[in-house]
């Protein structure tokens, strides 16, 4: 029996001034199916989801629910429609409770009893298998815990098809599968649900159909079991594209970097970094794997001067005289000064060194403000630098003048790390650099890290993705709750070997075969 067409979008175009967002466009999702929809960054799948879910509105086109075109200009709209839409950046308020947040801006005339309210939350959870406590406050909640609580609004209003924008970037692979069963169980409710992803072997794992869209217009909508990384590639970039990392060995690597017993506490006075010790070189690739939350980021900021620390020293050899420098001592303008760079893409890709309000040639100037002797700044290096880091990266906008803000998240972010890179560093820290971009610009970044390292950069990389680590990385460094727990080669280490460590309570000195993991 034929499923019946949930939604479909006819010949829908959006235009943005002289940009063209979506031209065209056409897609269709089933009853009870999972459509994930593909694109490289600025191809229009955020956009073309938004004017269904009611934020944009089509300057052309259709959007016909059930067979039936139907006008859809306000969030409220959709919901009236039955759709739900879960962004990248959650719309909770911290200081209420789960259950608060789920039934936040339904209006019914009605008293609200939460007694009631949590009884329903529970239902749902229940039904789909979620874990989450509806009486919990945000401010407490993990990020896993706070996509829940998204998911959750939109299925108490009883949506019936739900988008999910980027939802496994910042979830761990054990949470990214509790939530793919969870929409599978959705999917066999009846549910059409439609992911914007850009991972491909979730793509291949989650998904019924697959939709790709390039440039704006919608290319093909292929069924998932029979198609492959290669074609989906293909089909995105309209070319071939080499989904090779070429690693290649370290030549001439000295000490650049050797971080000794260092630890630090957070504002309630619990560790998050405990008695850190590893060696970063020049001419490698030292990859750092690990929970999200395991201390990541505290040791990279603690490294660029950003993050205090109770104990220990960093001492940092210039490339030069290879003359010590002890870090600990210095303030962040002078860390970066000396060329340690950090290149961090958080959680929420906002507020991570770009002013949204400035154009792209300003972004690149940030950097040198302090250098300046003048009242008037030269625009000319800086412009060069930005139209170089728009050709090399293939940033999507209409050129350097464009403010930030008007970038996609994704083009925001190979400003960002573009910029770090093209500081010519002597130590680069690249803290999520792929996190949300295609897999054209994921590998375009992973062979400029590759770039540094044979320029005789010593490359600290943090990555979510195991395999990428293991094909890009010299060594590999695994932390978890703020204790390094193994440092392997990167060339003969295996997943399962990283992600045990991963989950392993003792630290290096604590192992109970009292050796190192090398």
């Amino acid at each position: 029996m034929a499923k019946k067409i949930a939604l479909e979008c006819r010949s829908i175009t959006k235009t943005f001034g002289s940009v063209v967002a979506n031209n065209n466009c056409n897609l269709e999702v089933m009853q009870g199916e999972i459509l994930a929809i593909l694109g490289e960054n600025g191809s229009g799948k955020t956009t073309l989801m938004n004017m269904v879910a009611g934020i944009y509105f089509p300057d052309e086109g259709q959007i016909l629910i059930d067979g039936e075109e139907v006008v859809i200009s306000s969030p409220k709209d959709a919901f009236n429609y039955k759709i739900g839409m879960i962004h990248q950046h959650f719309k909770l308020v911290d200081v209420f409770t789960a259950s608060e947040n789920i039934v936040l801006g339904i209006d019914d005339d009605k008293r609200f009893n939460m007694k009631a309210v949590n009884k329903k939350v529970i239902e749902i959870t229940q039904r789909y298998g979620f874990i989450i406590d509806p009486e919990k406050r945000i401010c407490d909640m993990s990020v896993s815990e706070k996509q829940t609580v998204e998911i959750l609004k939109v299925l108490y209003r009883g949506a019936d098809i739900l988008i999910l924008d980027e939802p496994t970037a910042v979830l761990t692979p054990q949470e990214t599968e509790k939530l793919f069963s969870i929409l599978r169980r959705m999917r066999d409710d009846g549910k059409s649900i439609i992911i914007i992803t850009h991972k491909m072997h979730e793509v291949l794992s989650i998904s019924d159909r697959v939709a790709v869209l390039r440039k704006g217009e919608h290319v093909a909508t292929v069924n998932t079991p029979e198609t492959n990384e290669a074609e989906l590639t293909e089909l995105m970039m309209g070319k071939k594209i080499d989904l090779n990392i070429k690693r290649s060995e370290p030549k001439n690597s000295k000490d650049r970097l050797v971080v000794s017993n260092i630890s630090s506490v957070n504002e309630e006075g619990r560790p998050v970094l405990d008695n850190i010790s590893f060696t970063a070189r020049s001419g490698e690739i030292l990859g750092i794997a690990g929970i999200a939350g395991s201390g990541q980021r505290e040791l990279l900021e603690a490294i660029a001067g950003l993050h205090k620390l109770t104990d220990g020293e960093i001492i940092y050899y210039t490339p030069e005289e290879n003359k010590p420098e002890n870090l600990r001592d210095k303030t962040p303008i002078q860390i970066r000064d000396l060329g340690v760079r950090l290149s961090f893409v958080p959680e929420d890709r906002l507020g991570m060194g770009l002013v949204g309000n400035m154009d792209i040639i300003d972004n690149m100037m940030l950097r040198s403000y302090r250098k300046g002797h003048s009242f008037f700044l030269k625009r000319r290096e800086p412009k060069n630098l930005a139209d170089r880091i728009i050709k090399d990266l293939e940033v999507v906008t209409p050129n350097a003048n464009t403010p930030v803000r008007n970038l996609s998240g994704g083009n925001v972010q190979k400003v960002l790390v573009g910029r770090e890179i093209a500081a010519s560093p002597s130590v680069l820290m690249a803290a999520y650099p792929v996190r949300g971009l295609d897999v054209n610009s994921s590998y375009t970044i992973y062979n400029l890290l590759n770039n540094q390292k044979e320029n005789g950069v010593a490359v600290i990389f943090v990555g979510e993705d195991l395999d990428v680590l293991l094909e890009l990385c010299d060594r590999i460094l695994v932390i978890n709750s703020g204790k390094i727990t193994g440092i392997v080669d990167g060339r003969t280490a295996v997943k399962d070997e990283i992600g045990l460590l991963m989950t392993k309570s003792t630290s290096l000195e604590e192992d109970a075969d009292g050796k190192e993991v090398q």
